[in-house]
């Protein structure tokens, strides 16, 4: 777990177009707040740098004693079209002025344009449909009882398993977290359900066994039967790195699945709406998705997700027998279609095709300077990751890469904690109305902070 210092330090002071920072850092007025949630909230929503939100505007955040950082973490993968978007404001004022801020699953309006919107965005429109959640946690679930009530109802109870990938995350609940790949983030659950099977990912680097035959291989091991398989699932991207599919993989899992009538499930929980440089990451390879699981950048604001599916799946239960209290809640519906307007009408997708190019030739520039250290870079459009290693290894280094972090954290630059195997990532997601310039000054951050550390 990473553990900031929370003892104030004199810093640099930082004056630019994009940083200002003018306090010791924490600032020692904000460790009256820091004091109350350890008095009053439980430890484990600790772990962030140690700033507090006043307010966000666009690619910035702002603390209320005059310090201003340029944001790489899009309040993890949410803010999409940046901060306190006055066009997401507006739609929600006006929300809260019609009185609507509730209606369990009756019916208004603007869920059922919401659905349009997402059902047009699917593989085959005609042919999809979506329900409206309201966290990433929650759409895991869904498409986990959705895949095996379609193979329970289809073939019987042999066809139960779900084939998902060692290092993935797909939340925090119960079923999510037996799904995920993360054995440490199990350990509360003691009977894990033996119908998981959890296989390597073909992430290239820490995995080099990249063709579709080790997956076989691995199922094999196990003594599965691709008839016992109701699906596999899998993060477009694996939020740990971020790792992406070789797209020789990815098209043969696709034929496999479609062989053995095997349901694909996609998270697009955080690699969509234009993360990666298209709408969805899967898009990326030549892959259709039977499900896709969607959350955090779909409002660039308030607590929404969706399952995204093919009718005959999504229409396996009853009116009435999956629902959720708050699914198509107004205010978070009404911020998503205002910020999927904003997605396609300023073409953020594109922007973050064009920037990912010198994100990704910047980050393997700093990597060059370090690399017995610096161990890799995984990017695509305006997501990355730097492996920090332990010198001339692969072996994670959470110290070095939490030191990176707080560095950026001082002189202005914001990211959240470092991610992956032992908290070793550095991860980097800026909002995607960044420009050219913002993007660079904030690689530069990035370089001064390495250097700084390693010389």
């Amino acid at each position: 777990m990473a553990k900031y210092n929370l003892e104030p330090a004199a810093v640099p002071a930082v004056k630019t177009r994009h940083r200002i920072i003018k306090t010791k850092l924490p600032v020692p007025e904000s460790l009256e707040i820091f004091n109350k949630l350890k008095q009053f909230e439980p430890q484990s929503m600790m772990g962030q740098p140690p700033v507090i939100w006043d307010h966000a505007e666009g690619i910035y955040i702002f603390d209320r004693w005059g310090n201003k950082w340029l944001d790489w973490s899009s309040c993890v993968l949410v803010a999409n079209a940046g901060h306190g978007r006055r066009e997401i404001r507006k739609a929600l004022k006006e929300e809260i002025d019609r009185g609507l801020l509730g209606t369990y699953v009756f019916v208004h309006e603007k869920r059922a344009a919401l659905c349009e919107i997402l059902t047009n965005l699917s593989p085959q429109p005609e042919n999809y449909s979506t329900f409206l959640l309201s966290t990433g946690s929650e759409a895991t679930e869904n498409a986990i009882k959705l895949s095996r009530t379609y193979g329970h109802k289809k073939y019987g109870r042999k066809k139960n398993i779900i084939i998902t990938f060692e290092h993935a995350f797909h939340g925090r609940t119960l079923g999510a977290q037996m799904a995920g790949g993360l054995p440490g983030l199990k350990e509360w659950i003691v009977n894990i359900d033996p119908d998981f099977a959890v296989i390597p990912f073909p992430d290239g680097y820490r995995n080099t066994k990249i063709s579709f035959s080790a997956f076989l291989e691995q199922i094999r091991e196990r003594n599965i039967n691709p008839e016992q398989i109701c699906a596999v699932m899998s993060e477009s991207y694996q939020g740990v790195g971020p790792h992406f599919f070789p797209d020789d993989y990815a098209r043969e899992m696709g034929k496999f699945c479609r062989q053995h009538d095997i349901l694909i499930i996609m998270s697009e929980v955080q690699s969509g709406f234009g993360r990666t440089g298209k709408w969805f990451c899967y898009e990326h390879y030549d892959l259709t998705p039977d499900l896709i699981c969607c959350g955090k950048g779909i409002t660039s604001s308030l607590p929404l997700s969706a399952v995204i599916g093919r009718k005959d799946i999504m229409d396996l239960y009853a009116p009435g027998s999956m629902t959720s209290t708050h699914s198509a809640s107004p205010l978070p519906v009404s911020a998503a279609l205002a910020n999927i307007k904003i997605l396609k009408e300023e073409k953020l997708a594109e922007n973050a095709a064009r920037l990912g190019i010198i994100l990704k030739e910047k980050l393997e520039g700093i990597c060059k300077k370090h690399p017995d250290t610096l161990g890799h870079v995984f990017s695509r459009g305006l997501v990355a990751g730097i492996q920090a290693v332990k010198s001339g290894t692969k072996d994670p280094n959470p110290e070095l890469a939490l030191n990176i972090n707080e560095k950026c954290f001082q002189k202005g630059l914001l990211m959240f904690a470092p991610v992956g195997i032992q908290s070793s990532c550095i991860k980097i997601a800026p909002p995607l109305i960044i420009n050219e310039d913002a993007l660079l000054e904030g690689i530069s951050v990035l370089d001064e902070a390495c250097t700084e550390i390693l010389g």
